[in-house]
């Protein structure tokens, strides 16, 4: 549910021209291609007519139902159409102030972890996917980038487990180098409880599933691609994974450093 006041609806709906049950000059036909255009959704919809069946009910249950980010990208390409077709309320000073609610709620991004999905190496295909993945999310767009972001996960975690003595080659599936690297890191004391141990063998059966979803409901084949909502559970679950298991790299690297510097000797030069 996006989280706008009472006062910014109050504004939206003004600057808009809801008062009638309208919104803008849109008919019923020009709604529903704005929304597959701008949101791949059906606005038309039962969850959206909860309210009532006018174009403003449908756009007031797609602002209850959906999202921060999404609801702000709505906002934003209406307030743009509404411009160039010369109908947006004319109070002074609204549009201003409702382009500021769009950018307020866009900054909001679907996967909150999206800041872990960079590329950990100065290797240029591997930023290249990361960028990728992290464009597709601020376009809100997860289903179209599952199979770039199964690409990061492999060269994420083929580079960890070269960097952890473990034998990677094109041979060896993901979830099974990531089940020898978690074995790594409980063997080196790294993960402080059972717990933790058991979150991250869960992960090895979740990315082996992962390999099956990339082929058969990516657009890495011909394949009708999977729906937004659980695309969106896998881009959530996989960037949080890499956030703790950056953290966990991080920790230990320091930890390692610290213990190479060595204490003054006897023979210092005075």
């Amino acid at each position: 549910m996006a989280d706008l006041s009472s006062i910014e609806r109050r504004k939206l709906e003004r600057l808009l021209r809801m008062g009638s049950g309208y919104v803008l000059d849109f008919s019923d036909r020009t709604f529903s291609e704005f929304f597959e255009e701008h949101t791949r959704r059906d606005i038309d919809a039962a969850v959206y007519r909860e309210r009532g069946t006018s174009k403003a009910n449908r756009l007031r249950g797609f602002w209850t139902v959906e999202g921060n980010h999404l609801v702000g990208k709505v906002i934003q390409a209406l307030i743009l159409y509404g411009q160039a077709e010369n109908c947006l309320g004319d109070e002074p000073g609204l549009t201003d102030d409702c382009r500021k609610i769009a950018s307020r709620m866009m900054r909001d991004t679907p996967v909150a972890e999206l800041d872990a999905l960079t590329a950990t190496v100065d290797e240029r295909d591997f930023e290249t996917v990361a960028q990728h993945v992290r464009e597709a999310i601020k376009k809100n767009l997860p289903e179209a980038a599952l199979d770039r972001l199964h690409t990061f996960v492999i060269k994420y975690v083929r580079t960890l487990c070269e960097q952890r003595g473990v034998e990677v080659n094109r041979d060896k599936a993901l979830h099974s180098i990531f089940g020898e690297y978690v074995k790594r890191l409980r063997d080196a004391g790294h993960l402080e409880s059972l717990m933790t141990e058991r979150i991250l063998k869960s992960s090895i059966s979740v990315l082996e599933a992962f390999s099956d979803v990339r082929n058969n409901k990516s657009l890495a084949h011909d394949n009708p691609i999977l729906n937004y909502e659980e695309s969106l559970l896998i881009f959530n679950h996989v960037a949080s994974s890499i956030r703790f298991i950056k953290s966990i790299e991080a920790r230990t690297k320091h930890a390692t450093t610290s213990k190479t510097i060595t204490a003054p000797g006897d023979d210092l030069p005075f």
